[in-house]
């Protein structure tokens, strides 16, 4: 069931299970695409119906946007990253969670990751999951964004398509990555976990995969 309870800063779509969840899912989106995308939906579904709630919310300029059209770069990082750390406050807030994870879509999985350490720390996470990590630039893999990821000791699971451009395979094992960070690959995926259909696989299959290993995750390290 979802629904858009209105708060001070942005509105929320909430997917609540059946029964009372004893894990929650903070879920930010990409950089491109809005909270209630194809593949936000499917995803936010999907862990609904394995007994995780599950908020969206969205950044200032993906709000701006719904409200007045047309398209606008994301915000600046600091921005980014003071609008989750409110969202993250307020679910502390409103809905008392028993245990928080932090993730999301490219983007919103990398801040999400930023914020993880500090937040586990003080035990208002209890991990992070970021679907489809922005690990550098799209043509760029000199310029790395995994300096957080080398050090982190908050578990973090990634999971991520064998062929995304921002990030494959093959690059992600030279990377150095701390023994927190798990990777979980979805066989010849691409950013949005969709494979070539030579590959025998469908998007739909590794969406269902990539939510089956998350509430593993959750289960394994929260409550």
């Amino acid at each position: 069931m979802s629904d858009y309870p209105m708060g001070d800063k942005t509105e929320w779509l909430v997917d609540r299970p059946a029964e009372r969840p004893a894990h929650w899912f903070l879920f930010a989106h990409g950089a491109g695409a809005p909270m209630d995308s194809d593949f936000m939906q499917a995803l936010a579904e999907l862990l609904a119906a394995r007994g995780v709630g599950v908020v969206r919310f969205e950044f200032p300029y993906m709000a701006e946007r719904r409200v007045n059209g047309g398209r606008r770069p994301p915000n600046k990082m600091e921005v980014l990253l003071a609008s989750f750390q409110a969202q993250i406050d307020r679910v502390h807030a409103e809905l008392q969670p028993g245990a928080l994870f932090v993730g999301g879509k490219s983007m919103g999985g990398r801040v999400a990751s930023m914020l993880a350490q500090d937040n586990f720390d003080r035990g208002k996470v209890a991990g992070a999951v970021c679907l489809g990590d922005p690990f550098h630039p799209q043509g760029k893999p000199e310029k790395l964004r995994t300096e957080h990821l080398q050090s982190m000791t908050c578990p973090t699971l990634v999971v991520q398509g064998t062929r995304d451009r921002l990030g494959s395979r093959d690059e992600v094992a030279g990377y150095g990555l701390s023994a927190a960070v798990e990777c979980h690959w979805l066989e010849d995926g691409d950013h949005d976990f969709k494979p070539r259909r030579a590959s025998g696989f469908s998007q739909r299959q590794h969406w269902e995969s990539a939510a089956e290993r998350a509430v593993s995750f959750m289960r394994a390290r929260g409550l």
